[in-house]
């Protein structure tokens, strides 16, 4: 009879619209239910169960590692004794950018399986209750947490019978697969690759690829991964982020072939070199790199005054012909591009002489600064009315009065000297790229990075029509530049204060000195130019700049390099790193300088924080800074290490021993906070 009764209850089991499935937990972003693959269960055999999310127009939910931002789903069976519940599984993900971000996720649909164990003591004929609670998060422009709770009676029987057999097909072909490749990955400073070796893999095979790490944090998740293939295997180019390497990588590379048909395969390798040697970053992805750090260079701090002089020649453009817009704009960018050019011929030079010369190098001289200083005193003096550049012209001409072009063209020069001292993000790694190219490819990538400082301004050379839109010239403008220099003089006054702390007390006695000196000579200067004193005041302008000139030579680098920064831990020295990291700390570096204003900007507002330095202290993490502002040369090795030819520099040495995060160049207290989490252990 037990056996008849069996039978007839698979029977039943069979017929149509039988399929094992929870009530409902709907929302207006999702309806989630609880799905069995079967009809019956036996006694001691594995079955599936899925978590299926239909999600809502424009909604997503997240993968194990969920990118930029968010949560992954999570499963809870309530078991009963004698069961036993394997992971839950995740289809292969897809790339949902979000603004700058990107997560990984799904949209539309996603199923999510997991496979449970029955004890073999259960009878036919019975039928137990398996209950679960989930929850999720679901995303559009908002994230909204969700949960449910959910039940499945299932019924005990001596054979199993199918249930929503396409749906678990569908989901079970989504899950990775191993692939039987052969995955190599690396990393050297920001730059890295992974590289995978095996069958079918070749040019002609292949039309995409791309690599999701488990680990968060590890690559940028934004970047894009450059993809080259050859007969037999496949590299993609990876840039690294803030989190750090594990002591074995996993993820899934997802491959889409000629076909268009997409596949994804997991991966797992021990970190080593980056695979084939390759710097992971073709010609063409440094240069857009260095376009795109070209560009946001002009929203960096260093930048800001030189804003006031391009404001002024904007203003002047108004109602102007278009082939004098145009000749402004090519003469600005003219100015940028050139002196880019020449930056980077003078960094290829020093290095083939055997000297340091990164990005901002020029800052580490004193004497350098310190004419700065001074040029930054003579243009206010210019814009405060109390010189003219070009001739005998009114008093109050500006720099932008020169005959036209040329003030444009040297605003450009000064725009990239100031400009130096800052790395805006994407710079680094196309600045490292660079220097580790043939000098022609150097050269082009300097040229980008000019180009996209530059195209704010150089716009109104290609659409001179949008001249029409500004405000007329008028005596607002004679105001607005006056009072323009001041972020002049204040650019002046921080660059004084670099000197302070290059050359110590003598070295900024020398550069008031001298600042006494160019502003006699901007004076004199602008008499004669108005007609109120002889001519002779021009010979007294002349030898008044001669003698500020030669009190530069007399400039001897002996400051302390005190910074802001020296709050932030102590100094840093290869042998303490050495020490701390035998001792099994987490150690993060910072490597400075006082004429880097971004560098001043983070330890301002993501670095020397109430809640930073109580997670420093929570996870005992040392903190070691680093100061570059006088060019030393084991800071210099140290950033050339890691891929880096200027400050800022931040390395997070992880408790467990291995190589440093490389945190982005420009910090939020949230992305430290975060590091600091993933580089300490957890109690």
């Amino acid at each position: 009879m037990r056996a008849l009764f069996a039978l007839l209850t698979v029977l039943l089991l069979a017929q149509p619209g039988q399929a094992l499935e929870s009530a409902p937990v709907r929302s207006p972003r999702a309806t989630v239910t609880l799905l069995a693959d079967t009809s019956a269960i036996v006694p001691g055999q594995p079955f599936r169960v899925a978590l299926r999310q239909k999600l809502a127009a424009g909604w997503h939910t997240y993968w194990l590692n969920p990118g930029d931002a968010g949560q992954p789903p999570e499963l809870t069976l309530d078991l009963p004794e004698g069961w036993s519940a394997g992971p839950l599984q995740f289809p292969a993900p897809q790339r949902i950018p979000f603004g700058p971000l990107v997560n990984f996720g799904y949209e539309n649909e996603a199923v999510f399986l997991m496979e449970v164990t029955p004890p073999a003591s259960l009878r036919p004929g019975e039928t137990q209750r398996l209950q679960a609670s989930a929850d999720w998060l679901v995303c559009e422009r908002v994230c909204i947490p969700e949960e449910g709770r959910f039940s499945l009676d299932l019924p005990v029987a001596v054979a199993a019978q199918p249930s929503s057999p396409v749906l678990f097909q569908s989901a079970e072909a989504a899950l990775p697969r191993a692939g039987g490749f052969t995955a190599r990955i690396g990393f050297d400073g920001s730059s890295g690759a992974i590289s995978l070796e095996g069958p079918g893999l070749s040019p002609a095979s292949l039309r995409d690829a791309f690599f999701f790490p488990l680990a968060q944090l590890l690559v940028e998740n934004a970047a894009p991964q450059p993809l080259s293939t050859r007969e037999g295997g496949l590299t993609l180019g990876l840039t690294r982020a803030a989190g750090p390497i594990p002591a074995e990588i996993e993820g899934i590379v997802a491959i889409t072939d000629a076909a268009g048909v997409r596949g994804a395969y997991l991966v797992r390798a021990t970190p080593g070199p980056v695979p084939d040697g390759e710097a992971a970053m073709p010609l063409w992805q440094a240069v857009l790199f260095a376009a795109l750090g070209g560009l946001i260079l002009n929203l960096m701090p260093c930048v800001f005054p030189i804003l006031a002089m391009k404001a002024i020649a904007v203003s002047r453009l108004a109602g102007a012909a278009r082939s004098v817009v145009r000749a402004h704009a090519a003469s600005y960018t003219a100015g940028v591009v050139l002196s880019f050019l020449a930056i980077a011929g003078a960094m290829l030079g020093l290095r083939a002489a055997g000297a340091v010369a990164g990005w901002g190098f020029q800052f580490t001289s004193a004497n350098f600064v310190g004419a700065m200083a001074w040029l930054m005193l003579a243009v206010g003096l210019n814009l405060s009315g109390v010189y003219a550049i070009g001739g005998p012209v009114s008093a109050g001409s500006g720099l932008a009065a020169r005959g036209g072009n040329g003030g444009s063209f040297f605003a450009g020069v000064l725009a990239v000297l100031v400009a130096t001292p800052c790395t805006a993000p994407f710079m680094a790694a196309a600045i490292g790229a660079a220097l580790a190219m043939p000098p022609l490819a150097t050269l082009l990538i300097f040229a980008a990075m000019g180009l996209g400082l530059a195209l704010p301004y150089s716009l109104l050379g290609l659409f001179p029509g949008m001249a029409r839109f500004l405000p007329r010239p008028g005596a607002w403008m004679e105001r607005l530049k006056q009072f323009l220099a001041f972020p002049i003089y204040a650019a002046a006054v921080w660059l004084v204060w670099v000197v302070a702390q290059q050359a110590g007390p003598d070295g900024t006695l020398l550069i008031l000195a001298g600042a006494v000196l160019v502003a006699m000579a901007a004076w004199a200067l602008g008499l004669a130019q108005q007609g109120q004193a002889p001519r002779w005041f021009l010979g007294g302008a002349v030898l008044a700049m001669l003698a500020a000139l030669a009190l530069l030579p007399m400039l001897r680098t002996g400051g302390t390099g005190a910074t802001a920064s020296a709050q932030l831990g102590e100094p840093w020295s290869s042998a303490r790193l050495e020490t701390l990291r035998q001792e099994g700390r987490p150690v993060f570096v910072n490597l400075t300088a006082a004429w880097c204003i971004s560098c001043k900007v983070n330890e301002r507002v993501a670095l020397d924080t109430t809640a930073v330095r109580a997670a420093f202290a929570a996870g005992d993490v040392a903190v070691l800074t680093g100061d570059w502002t006088n060019g030393d040369p084991a800071i210099t090795a140290l950033l050339r290490a890691h891929g880096r030819d200027g400050v800022p520099l931040y390395l997070l040495y992880p408790a467990q021993g291995g190589p440093p995060a490389l945190l982005p160049q420009i910090l939020t207290e949230g992305m430290v906070l975060q590091a600091i989490t993933a580089a300490t252990p957890r109690v």
